[in-house]
């Protein structure tokens, strides 16, 4: 069978998939899915990026052929799908990138997509802003060619952040489609096309031009800081190919082994979300750091904007490379020597020299000043005036060198180093969820004749007096100044985040509380004893309560909706024939 007829089988499977397999996809609802459906539940689309003579990048393939990208996605794609010419990236090269999806072509997520966003760590949900470009960049001399190379990508644009899935992905197809061209292509993406939903939590066999990788995808219900452990368990597991520890993951070790000593300098940066830019030699080295960056904050999702590999042809370069106006909140990545004085006014640049995985103990290297940064020639190390609000934990210093001296394994030094992070993070951010947590107003003071309780309001000066007694040196050791890096925190991108979240979350459980009480409650009674016009009404808001819990998904009791389907039923029956086919026929809005 060619790999055209393979992919037009997938297709016609994939129509024919039972209700039973969709409602796998999305609990609790049943949905048909239509021919690659399967397939945008991973990716957007596949396409391969070459270099014309005239043209300069060009997008040479996009598939599905379906799949829809603006000019100025294609463009965007185009420039970032290559290194700069400076990085000299002989042979082949990964990395990843980040560009803002065109507006005028934003769409909400498919019900089943927002089903499964819903279970995912923050830091794991999907933007509807951006699409992720993952590459497999190769360029070899071929002398056939009047350019003298051979320069081609193949990229994955997905909304999904599993870096390390989709490298996986590439590191296997990549060489085999540089030989086989587009037939292959379409088998490819026939194979994925056939893969089972990104469900969080479940096990996946992923199979992939004659392997299969297992997986799987974090839940926001896992204890933070657990890895899922893929084990082969059974005899059908002899075929699986590949078992990844992680989809997501950076090696975090090998990222931060440049900057090893000023790594608790960089989480306070990334945390406050100042403006950083990563100086690298490679598209590799930058996109790998910038994901960690953001990454060392978890289980806190990192808010603002952040490029793993940033060239002076985003649409974004002007804006974010001004000096009219003081740099933006963004992480950005670049390899570009332009960027060395283009950039020179930002606050914080990381320059990272060539990652080699760590076979000795690094050498201490000073913060430097900004003005000492003159070209990306310059030496290894973190440029800023920037002034720690805590002291150096110099334990985990000692830890990940003694590490390095024993050769303990890199995938071990990043454990420790991801641990670490996360108990810095947790010690940080307990306070305020303790905080917050006490703006819930008391369970009695929820009255199903009432409207549902207000939160109280976040004030900063009565969080700050909680610290005395209940801050962070209940769970950190550290010493320094808490309190000022609090106050700098309330004012970031990040706590309007995280407070953002926190209150719709809070909100929804008072929703959820109030249609308990109102369940408790002998309603049909309590028709009997009010007129039509006012039971009609009562009617139409339970209604209208009963699809917005069902939409948004309410944390309520699993048979509160049941509950509330009855007592609606119940009153309509009671009333008279004539009302009852208004109600029974009345939708919600």
């Amino acid at each position: 069978m060619s790999a055209r007829e393979q992919s037009q089988s997938g297709a016609l499977s994939a129509a024919s998939r039972s209700p039973c397999e969709a409602a796998e996809a999305a609990p609790g609802r049943c949905l048909s899915l239509l021919p690659w459906d399967r397939f945008s539940a991973w990716l957007h689309c596949v396409c391969v990026v070459g270099f014309d003579l005239e043209l300069g990048q060009a997008v040479e393939v996009i598939y599905p052929q379906h799949s829809k990208l603006t000019d100025k996605e294609k463009t965007s794609i185009c420039y970032l799908s290559f290194p700069d010419s400076n990085s000299g990236c002989l042979g082949d090269t990964q990395f990843c990138f980040r560009f803002r999806q065109s507006s005028s072509r934003r769409l909400s997520l498919h019900c089943m997509l927002d089903q499964l966003d819903r279970d995912l760590p923050v830091s794991l949900k999907k933007d509807p802003a951006y699409y992720y470009g993952y590459v497999y960049f190769r360029q070899v001399r071929d002398k056939t060619l009047k350019r003298g190379y051979f320069q081609k990508s193949l990229v994955l644009i997905s909304k999904l952040p599993y870096i390390h899935l989709f490298h996986t992905v590439l590191r296997h197809i990549a060489p085999e489609y540089f030989v086989k061209n587009e037939p292959f292509l379409e088998a490819v993406c026939s194979d994925v096309d056939h893969w089972p939903p990104p469900v969080p939590g479940k096990t996946l066999n992923l199979p992939i031009m004659g392997i299969i990788m297992k997986v799987q995808i974090p839940t926001c219900h896992d204890k933070p800081g657990t890895t899922h452990i893929v084990q082969f368990t059974h005899e059908e597991d002899a075929q699986i190919s590949i078992a990844l520890p992680t989809v997501h993951e950076v090696d975090l070790f090998k990222c931060f082994c440049p900057v090893f000593f000023h790594i608790q300098m960089l989480w306070e940066l990334v945390l406050l979300g100042e403006p950083v830019v990563v100086m690298a030699p490679s598209p590799s080295e930058s996109s790998d750091t910038v994901l960690a960056l953001v990454s060392c904050i978890s289980p806190l999702k990192y808010c603002s904007d952040f490029r793993p590999y940033f060239t002076i042809h985003d649409s974004e370069f002007k804006e974010y490379t001004t000096r009219t106006q003081a740099p933006p909140s963004v992480i950005l990545g670049v390899t570009n020597p332009f960027f060395a004085k283009t950039l020179q006014h930002w606050p914080h640049i990381v320059r990272i020299g060539e990652i080699k995985l760590p076979g000795e103990v690094p050498k201490q290297v000073k913060v430097k000043k900004l003005k000492n940064l003159k070209t990306l020639d310059s030496k290894p190390g973190v440029y800023t005036s920037y002034k720690p609000y805590l002291n150096r934990d110099e334990e985990i210093i000692k830890q990940l060198q003694k590490g390095v001296q024993q050769k303990r394994p890199a995938e071990a030094q990043s454990v420790i180093l991801r641990r670490y992070f996360l108990e810095l993070t947790q010690s940080f951010i307990i306070p305020l969820e303790r905080y917050v947590a006490s703006l819930m107003p008391l369970q009695k003071s929820i009255s199903p004749w009432k409207n549902p309780p207000q939160l109280r309001q976040f004030s900063q000066q009565d969080f700050m007096k909680t610290l005395e007694k209940a801050g962070p040196q209940l769970t950190s050791g550290l010493k320094g100044d808490w309190i000022g890096l609090y106050r700098h925190f309330l004012k970031s991108p990040n706590f309007n985040g995280w407070f953002r979240t926190r209150r719709k979350e809070m909100t929804q459980k008072l929703e959820a509380l109030h249609l308990e009480a109102l369940c408790n409650e002998d309603l049909l009674f309590w028709s009997q004893k009010h007129t039509e016009v006012e039971t009609v009404d009562l009617v139409l808001k339970l209604k209208n309560k009963l699809f917005q819990a069902d939409r948004e998904h309410l944390p309520m009791k699993p048979d509160t909706m049941e509950k509330l389907q009855m007592h609606i039923d119940a009153i309509i029956l009671a009333l008279p024939d004539d009302l009852q086919d208004i109600l029974l026929k009345t939708g919600t809005t």
